[in-house]
């Protein structure tokens, strides 16, 4: 080798190290499942934004609103219509809408945004109706959908225009509803429409220009020591009231109401007297405004104070490509609620301080609190008793001084690329007898990303392509019993199983898949779901550790005879089975690096003018970082035999098998495993089959000035390495140091040499270590590996909002 090319390669690992650091937040989903035809698909000619789902498990269907029509399909197969009704627009209501300035054929629609359950038949649904919201009942019966034609006003329940952020929430008989209540979207207004109507105050201290996306109950008043109400919580952003730059500044909060609230007898009547809102931290790793929440989704336990808020946020600016998951115990928002401080305007305008902490006397009952043991005992059992300076205080005082931390103190997961829009979490009981929280999340260019905690690492087992053009996932639910997933669009819904086991082939990739869902049956000898094994003495499952030593032994891996004819270029490809892993390619038991001879990139290896010394076994590994241990894979072998005009080969290898046991023709451990830098992801052009003596002299010329940018930048490495980033190298050490053990054939421990794998590019084998703008795997089944870069949707409006509906 050179003296060039080791600068090169020497240059390039500490390039890897450097940006490793500075990218050790991010997760990478281990597999990337390209569009599959097989994912059952509903859309309908002429009609659009598919956004609006009801599950309705009792009756069978998935009820699904789009553009001026609601659909009942099979909730086993949505592409089976059962029943469908249209509700139109009239001509007239058209024209108005037209007349006021809203687009004719875009805005002046009725797009269904509402849609509840009521009743055994029954369900509420509400639409837009031209920027002149109405509401109907609509029943199934006998397989036949029907609109009752008992059209009710739909201001306060459902929003005026079809693209504005809205949620709703049907608690019994009464809609819970936050939206706006007039057609210019300036009035904003938390509603319940009940014989008893109440919504909040027009006033910028409760709402300031919000966006809604998520509403929930949580049954507080079971099992509680203080007789305590249940409760309605909301999610939205809106203009953070506490501070005043040149610019707006949008923040997340999550508010909250009683159930058994009635509003005051004077002071805030037909308004809420419990309406309390604080605002949610969830830090991203870059310096950046306050994430805006996207969606929410509440994970429900048992113990409902063991229940989970799971959030998606999104950067305000358009020029970030980082979306953040954060998780809220209900426990920690009810303490701020019922215990924590309040904020107060200033007394003089100073600074750009608007909002600060309130140190003078809380009156009692507590301002904001519901009707408990402490009120009754005062004489007060509705919201109607409590005095005028509880009332006071709170109508002017709606927010907490104290932000709700997430859960595990910073994000769950943080991811860079396509920004993430929807999530559902299902909890899963594995074999070990835990439960694991698996998030499914939306992304903007219509991907699912399949994450799981385990033991405190964030691990994304898979992301799907759900639509074969890129398109935004504007609406998510989840049926648990049914195992499926169920997304919306502008262009339809589709339907995916939760799990899919059967991807996995084998032992050994079942149990370094790490899916909760999954299992090896070792009496079938497949991957199957843990609900279906035969037996649970038999399956095996290993989630945190991914031991395969319970594997049986792999089949050998059968070597590919290659021609080299002396003064040619040979491409060998090699297909990796997980974006995680890195490629190891050995020559007759040498570690092979890239340099003038050998080109290594990621879809194989290029042997540039080979001789007749390149003649011999090439062997090709992959190699996968999980929890710190090394697991080694032979994919592909290949035997490069000397070309004679006999036929037979003069400088060859005996032999047309490898496997990785000790006693077998090849065994991964002879060799020393290393892995080389790779300092591009593109791929070679075709080799010629003819020498070309330029060829290799613009190789040289090339590699020299790569040499030359290396150490023009290795100041800019030592800046780095300066300020503290040595977590990459850090964990190398800790890898060298542990001590790894042979699971299998097939996957095996490096032993004791775990320092020496320099890893390829910027992903560095960790589930959460690397920068997501990696590419999708291809598979054409041509023996070639080919990535091709996933679309990007352009970046969000001004407040990096996505504007799809998310409502229950």
């Amino acid at each position: 080798m050179s003296l060039l090319s080791a600068l090169s390669i020497v240059c390039g690992l500490m390039l890897h190290v450097s940006f490793s650091a500075l990218n050790n937040h991010y997760c990478v989903p281990r597999m990337t499942v390209p569009y599959q035809n097989e994912l059952k698909l509903f859309n309908e000619e002429g009609i659009f934004n598919y956004s609006t789902m009801l599950i309705r498990d009792d009756l069978g269907v998935l009820l699904l609103g789009a553009r001026e029509a609601v659909y009942a399909l099979d909730i086993n197969n949505v592409s089976v219509r059962k029943a469908a009704v249209y509700w139109r627009v009239t001509e007239e209501k058209q024209r108005e809408c037209t007349y006021k300035g809203k687009h004719a054929e875009v805005e002046c629609r009725n797009y269904i945004r509402t849609l509840h359950r009521v009743n055994a038949t029954t369900m509420y649904v509400c639409g837009t109706n031209a920027f002149s919201p109405t509401c109907d009942y609509m029943t199934f019966v006998k397989g036949q959908l029907r609109l009752e034609g008992k059209q009710e006003e739909g201001k306060g329940k459902c929003p005026f225009d079809p693209f504005q952020r809205y949620s709703s929430l049907m608690v019994g008989n009464d809609l819970y509803s936050a939206t706006s209540i007039n057609f210019l979207g300036s009035e904003p207004v938390v509603l319940r429409s009940s014989d008893l109507a109440l919504r909040t105050e027009f006033k910028s201290s409760w709402l300031s220009e919000p966006n809604f996306v998520y509403m929930d109950f949580v049954g507080e008043s079971f099992d509680t020591l203080d007789g305590d109400d249940d409760k309605v919580y909301m999610f939205f952003s809106e203009n953070a009231m506490e501070y005043d730059f040149y610019s707006k500044v949008a923040v997340s909060r999550v508010a909250r109401v009683c159930k058994g609230d009635m509003g005051g007898q004077r002071t805030l009547q037909r308004k809420w007297t419990s309406f309390l809102k604080a605002r949610l931290d969830c830090s991203l790793p870059e310096p950046s405004l306050p994430p805006i929440v996207q969606d929410v989704f509440l994970l429900k336990d048992k113990d409902w104070r063991k229940s989970v808020f799971y959030a998606v946020f999104t950067p305000q600016s358009g020029l970030s490509q980082v979306s953040a998951v954060c998780a809220y115990s209900v426990s920690a928002i009810r303490d701020i609620f019922n215990e924590g401080k309040f904020k107060t305007p200033v007394a003089v305008e100073t600074s750009h301080i608007k909002w600060v902490m309130y140190t003078g006397e809380v009156p009692v009952p507590r301002p904001g609190a519901c009707i408990n043991s402490v009120a009754r005992k005062m004489g007060m059992n509705r919201s109607l008793d409590l005095p005028d300076k509880t009332l006071q205080f709170i109508r002017d005082r709606p927010l907490m001084d104290e932000a709700v931390r997430p859960l595990t103190g910073g994000p769950l997961l943080v991811k860079r690329g396509a920004l993430l829009t929807r999530i559902v979490v299902d909890s899963v009981l594995a074999l070990d007898g835990q439960r694991y929280a698996v998030m499914f999340i939306g992304t903007e260019n219509g991907y699912i990303q399949k994450a799981v905690n385990n033991a405190g690492e964030m691990f994304i087992i898979e992301e799907i392509q759900l639509y074969e053009t890129p398109v935004p996932i504007s609406i998510l639910r989840l049926s648990s019993g049914k195992g499926q997933l169920y997304a919306g669009s502008e262009f339809g819904a589709i339907q995916m199983p939760v799990s899919n086991c059967s991807r996995y082939d084998t032992c050994v990739d079942c149990i370094v898949a790490r899916d909760p869902y999954c299992a090896w049956d070792s009496t079938t000898e497949q991957c199957s779901s843990v609900y279906s094994v035969s037996s649970a003495k038999t399956a095996i499952q290993s989630l945190k550790e991914a031991d395969v030593t319970q594997c049986p032994q792999p089949d050998p891996v059968a070597a590919v005879d290659f021609t080299l004819v002396p003064g040619n270029n040979i491409q060998l490809p090699c297909q990796l089975h997980s974006n995680l892993a890195q490629v190891l390619w050995r020559f007759s038991h040498q570690t092979l690096h890239s340099n003038s001879k050998y080109y290594i990139y990621s879809g194989g290896l290029l042997i540039l003018r080979a001789s007749e010394s390149d003649a011999g076994l090439y062997t090709c590994d992959s190699v996968e970082l999980i929890n710190g241990r090394a697991y080694n894979r032979t994919v592909a072998v290949y035997q490069l035999q000397l070309y004679s005009r006999a036929g037979v080969g003069d400088n060859t290898t005996p032999g047309n098998e490898v496997t990785n046991s000790s006693n077998s023709t090849y065994n991964v451990n002879t060799a020393t495993p290393e892995l080389e830098p790779n300092l591009t992801n593109k791929e070679p052009l075709k080799p010629e089959n003819q020498s070309d003596t330029s060829k290799v002299t613009r190789l040289e010329v090339a590699v020299t000035l790569l040499s030359l940018l290396s150490l023009s930048l290795l100041g800019v490495i030592f800046w780095i390495w300066n300020k503290g980033r040595w977590e990459c190298l850090k964990f190398a050490k800790r890898t060298s140091e542990s001590e790894a053990k042979r699971q299998s054939a097939e996957y095996m421990h490096i032993q004791n040499r775990t320092s020496e794998i320099k890893l390829l590019g910027p992903e560095s084998g960790r589930p959460c270590s690397a920068n997501n703008n990696h590419s999708a795997v291809d598979f054409k089944g041509n023996g070639e590996h080919h990535f091709t870069p996933m679309a990007n949707i352009s970046s969000l409006d001004g407040l990096g909002y996505i504007n799809d509906e998310s409502e229950i």
